[in-house]
Parts: structure tokens; sequence; C-alpha cells
């Protein structure tokens, strides 16, 4: 019977210190530098760890990966309150790559094939961390086009829209600009023969139709903050035109009073 390997991807914070961490595991482990990505050799498994707060594990025992959790603990930058993970079984010496009910056929056992397919898992992963942060701002969001629906006004103060609108943006700066989710890896631009396998990783992931649908969940999101920021500068300009009519009518007061009472 063909025995079956692991590949266990793990989220685990927003980023890594990355320089820090590479000097860590260059002094701890057979460890290498593929382009941006760490690479450990590990007693006949693979360890990958991306600057973003991935790492993925082929063929490591659990106690192995417990440990090398705990050590990056240390190198973490806004770790996540709960890590996202995903699990694929893996077998190699197969005819081509291929992946079906989470299982990867692997042609071969290269390290570059393991880099090729795990580029394409860590954009997935960091993909759901997005869409969680997404998922968990529309729900808390959710009160408030009821409240202008029941009332015609939001109740927000203008620091806390500023506050979500800087969070939001955030986000989409994550997806399209900071972890480059849209584009290829540049690691393909050097090893152009095997970006079919990262292609055929991430069409089975649907990365691409998920990104789509996040950045309409996030537009939607926009235009309602949109709304609300036109709210709160309507309240503003109100409140600076009364301002205004008050002090005219002082002004007036006093006119009046210093003509008509002298002295």
């Amino acid at each position: 019977m063909e025995k079956f390997f692991t590949c266990i991807a793990y989220c685990c914070s927003k980023t890594f210190k990355f320089d820090e961490l590479k000097s860590f595991t260059f002094e701890h482990y057979r460890a290498s530098l593929q382009r941006d990505t760490i690479h450990i050799d590990k007693d006949g498994g693979d360890i990958f760890i991306f600057s973003y707060g991935v790492i993925i594990l082929w063929n490591i025992s659990h106690d192995q990966t417990q440990r090398l959790l705990k050590e990056l603990e240390a190198f973490m930058e806004d770790p996540l309150k709960a890590v996202l993970t995903d699990e694929f079984t893996f077998t190699s010496g197969e005819g081509s790559m291929r992946i079906h009910e989470d299982h990867i056929y692997l042609a071969s056992s290269e390290n570059i094939d393991k880099l090729s397919i795990s580029h394409g898992i860590a954009q997935s992963l960091k993909l759901s961390e997005l869409e969680t942060y997404a998922q968990h701002t529309i729900e808390s969001m959710n009160h408030i086009p009821h409240n202008i629906a029941l009332t015609g006004k939001s109740n927000m103060k203008r620091r806390d829209l500023s506050k979500m609108r800087g969070k939001l943006f955030i986000v989409e700066m994550d997806i399209n600009l900071t972890f480059e989710l849209l584009d290829t890896p540049e690691f393909f631009w050097e090893y152009p023969e095997v970006e079919y396998l990262y292609d055929k990783t991430v069409k089975y992931l649907d990365v691409k139709p998920r990104i789509e649908i996040l950045n309409k969940k996030l537009t939607v999101i926009r235009e309602l903050f949109n709304m609300l920021a036109d709210e709160q500068n309507h309240k503003h300009s109100a409140f600076l035109e009364w301002i205004i009519i008050w002090l005219i009518g002082i002004e007036i007061v006093l006119f009046i009073v210093k003509e008509f009472f002298p002295g």
C-alpha cells in the first residue's frame, strides 16, 4: 500500500522579522534562501518559511512542527489570535502533478517542485487571513445600515469612522500591494519552468476568484464608509454654519446694544 505523507501550512502572524529569522535558521538548521523564502532541510522533510507569516511543512513530524512553531514566536510581528491552518497529503513519483481532494500527486520529490506548490498554498492561506478580517469587519458593521434605515442616522463618531476606513485601506493594501496576492511570485521569474505547478495550485485553491469576491466585499464596505463620511461632512458643515449664524446674531445684538444704548 502506498504511503501518504502530510503537508501542513500555518499562517501565524502578519509578518516575520525576516532578517532575524534568516540568521536564526541559518545558525540552527540546514537552511538556505530561495529568493524571498527560507528553506529548511529537516530529516527527509522540507520546511518553507515565507516573510508574510506563513510556514509550509512537508513530511515533518508533529513534535518537530510544534518545536519549530514555538521557536518562530520570537520572530512574529502581529501574531494572529488564532493560527490558520491548511492540511494536505502527498505522494511523489506520479506521472504528472495534480491535486485532488486535498491530496497532492507530485511528479518528483524535488525541493523546487514543493516550493512552487508552497507558494500557491501560502498565498491561499494568507488570503484566508484577510478574508477572516474582512468578514469580521462586515459583521461589526451590520448594525450601521439598519440604524440608518430606522433613524436616518448612523450615530458614528468621526474618529471611529476614520479608524475603520484606515483598517479597510490596510486590508486593500495587503491584497494588492504588500503581499502581492494578485501577482505571480517573483520566484518564477528565475524558474519559469515550474510556474505551471504554482498555477495548478492556485487554480485548485480558487485563489483568483476568492480575491475577486473579497475585493467586491471591500468595495461594498468602502461605499458604505463613503456614505458615512458624506454624512459626517454634512453634519460638520451644518455645525459650522450654525456657528457662523450664532456669531452673526451675536454681532447684530452687540451692534444694536451699542447703537441704542450708548455709554
